[in-house]
C-alpha cells in the first residue's frame, strides 16, 4: 500500500483549481512554504485542504494517526469500503504517488500520476492526535481499479476534481465518491 507520494504543486496552482471549482479555500494571508517533493514519507507534515468551523482551509498536517497500540506504526492507509466518515474529511494534494512490487529489496517502484492533470488529491481524513500532539491525517483506500490492479490489491481514493468540494461538504454518500477510477485515468511507469 502506498507509503510514499510527491507533490510537485506551486501554490498559485492551488489558488487557480480551487477558485475554478468555486471552492472558497481559506489560504494563509503569506504564501505557505510548499516547496515541491518528490517523496512525503508517514509521519512528515504535508499540506491537506480541510473542512474549519471557519470555512475550507489549507493546513499542513503530519502524515499518520498514531499507531493503535504501542510500538506499532502509524495508521497511513484506511480502508473505507462499508464505511461512513461523519467528519474530519479533507483533500491530500499530491503530484504522484508509488507502489512498490517484488520480495527483495530494491523492491520495483511505480510511479502513477493522474492523466491529463497536473496534480489530483487523495481523499483523506484528519484529526487532532492525543496529547496535544498537533493534528494528523490518513489516507483513505479502496479497491483496486484497472490501472493499479496489476501491480496492488489496494489504491489510495483518487477523488476526481468535480467530486473535491462533495467530499468537503459531505453532499453526496461516501459510497459513491469513494471508488476506484476508471481505467485509463492513471498513468503508471516504472522507476525502478
Amino acid at each position: 500500500m502506498c507509503n510514499d507520494y510527491g507533490n510537485h504543486i506551486p501554490y498559485n496552482d492551488y489558488l487557480e483549481a480551487f477558485s475554478q471549482l468555486r471552492i472558497p479555500v481559506r489560504f494563509p494571508a503569506a504564501a505557505p512554504n510548499l516547496e515541491p517533493r518528490e517523496d512525503i514519507w508517514p509521519t512528515d507534515t504535508a499540506p491537506v485542504i480541510r473542512q474549519t468551523e471557519d470555512g475550507i482551509a489549507l493546513a499542513q498536517l503530519r502524515w499518520g494517526f498514531p499507531p493503535a497500540r504501542s510500538k506499532g506504526a502509524p495508521i497511513i492507509n484506511f480502508r473505507s469500503e462499508g464505511r461512513r466518515f461523519p467528519k474530519g474529511r479533507c483533500l491530500v494534494p499530491a503530484s504522484h504517488f508509488f507502489e512498490f512490487t517484488g520480495t527483495k529489496s530494491p523492491k520495483s517502484k511505480w510511479k502513477f500520476t493522474k492523466t491529463g492533470e497536473e496534480w489530483f488529491c487523495f481523499a483523506g481524513l484528519w484529526r487532532p492526535m492525543p496529547d496535544c500532539g498537533g493534528e494528523a491525517f490518513t489516507l483513505l483506500t479502496t479497491a483496486p481499479g484497472p490501472d493499479i490492479a496489476p501491480i496492488h490489491t489496494r489504491q489510495m481514493v483518487v477523488l476526481e476534481r468535480d467530486d473535491w468540494q462533495a467530499w468537503l461538504n459531505h453532499d453526496r454518500p461516501e459510497g459513491e465518491l469513494l471508488q476506484p477510477l476508471r481505467a485509463g485515468s492513471l498513468a503508471v511507469e516504472q522507476v525502478r
